[in-house]
């Protein structure tokens, strides 16, 4: 009995010195990751609005109930002489493996610049092809005036994006996180 005791107040002791090494690794290495997250996000909108030198954060509040509810942020983009050059969007629209993260990049003039995928769980070799340059090209230069739709032929109209063979829930999800930015730009931005 006593040994069944001492071998309990021990196991307790070291689960109190784990949990407390835990806490403090925790507490120090949080900043760290939030500083990292913050950089990959700029990177991110540096990709896709390479002309913007910093980004400004939009209140939410001004594009409340815009894109279809799945857009995460709106950033505007500024450029070295304090001009307004654009805006970045990111969107989380629904994938074949659940959310994908996407960035997309508008000018002033009302054009796309660029997109980019982040966090994402699509089939590895199929959907996962939608982080590629060949696929995400497809979108630049597209105006914001008409939505684009995804097609599984040719391309023959230039709103359109040729789908990832085998990967048509992915293909579709990236340009309805575009199409959600592409809404937010026309109903709230194109006039700031």
């Amino acid at each position: 009995m006593k040994n069944m005791v001492k071998l309990g107040l021990t196991l307790l002791i070291i689960c109190v010195i784990a949990s407390l090494a835990l806490g403090v690794t925790d507490k120090v290495t949080s900043p760290v990751i939030a500083d990292r997250a913050v950089q990959a996000n700029n990177e991110l909108r540096k990709t896709v609005l390479p002309s913007a030198k910093e980004f400004n954060e939009i209140d939410s509040s001004e594009y409340k109930g815009q894109g279809g509810g799945i857009i995460a942020e709106v950033y505007e983009g500024i450029d070295d002489a304090g001009n307004t050059v654009g805006y970045t969007v990111k969107a989380l629209p629904s994938g074949y493996g659940g959310a994908v993260e996407v960035m997309i990049g508008l000018s002033k003039e009302g054009k796309v610049t660029g997109i980019s995928t982040g966090n994402m769980s699509e089939t590895p070799g199929l959907g996962s092809k939608a982080a590629e340059p060949d696929f995400q090209e497809q979108f630049k230069g597209k105006e914001t005036a008409k939505p684009l739709e995804v097609v599984k032929g040719s391309v023959s109209a230039n709103n359109q994006i040729q789908a990832i063979s085998g990967a048509t829930i992915t293909s579709t999800a990236v340009t309805n996180g575009t199409n959600a930015a592409i809404e937010v730009y026309n109903s709230v931005l194109v006039n700031k």
